[in-house]
């Protein structure tokens, strides 16, 4: 494997954290603790694999090429749009981070009512990064290959 494998990597575990992050969801509505559990606990370890290999893929690619980054140039006229999906997926990306990590920790200590109350944030956030990463990866990398 490559290092410019890594994307398709990313891509692929922000799918499965949006899978499971969905499947999390509907097991809590449903009173499936236990299935929740486990669901959110995969999501922040498929997460957090993607956390790694992102930092890896982006030291690597600035080491082999000189840039950190891929710039999206082509199409012209949809580099505005995909700059709005990259900066809302990024900002959003840095806030969920200590959300998670909150919210996890509050669930570990059985503070159940503080975890829903920040669960209600934290979901929709995370779930809006993880579908806008595989977006990304799609735009940059499928539909209008830049590299």
């Amino acid at each position: 494997m490559d290092y410019r494998d890594l994307p398709e990597v990313n891509a692929l575990l922000n799918g499965a954290s949006t899978v499971l992050l969905t499947c999390g969801f509907i097991a809590i509505k449903r009173g499936r603790v236990n299935v929740h559990h486990r669901c959110m606990v995969g999501a922040v370890a498929t997460s957090s694999l993607f956390l790694v290999f992102y930092l890896i893929y982006h030291a690597l690619m600035r080491k082999h090429t000189g840039q950190g980054h891929t710039s999206f140039v082509n199409p012209p006229w949809f580099r505005p749009i995909y700059l709005t999906i990259l900066y809302t997926h990024l900002a959003a990306a840095i806030t969920i981070v200590p959300m998670v990590i909150i919210t996890l920790r509050r669930a570990l200590r059985q503070q159940f009512d503080r975890h829903k109350a920040l669960a209600r944030w934290t979901w929709p956030l995370w779930m809006y990064v993880s579908v806008t990463g595989v977006i990304i990866y799609l735009l940059l990398y499928r539909i209008y290959p830049q590299r």
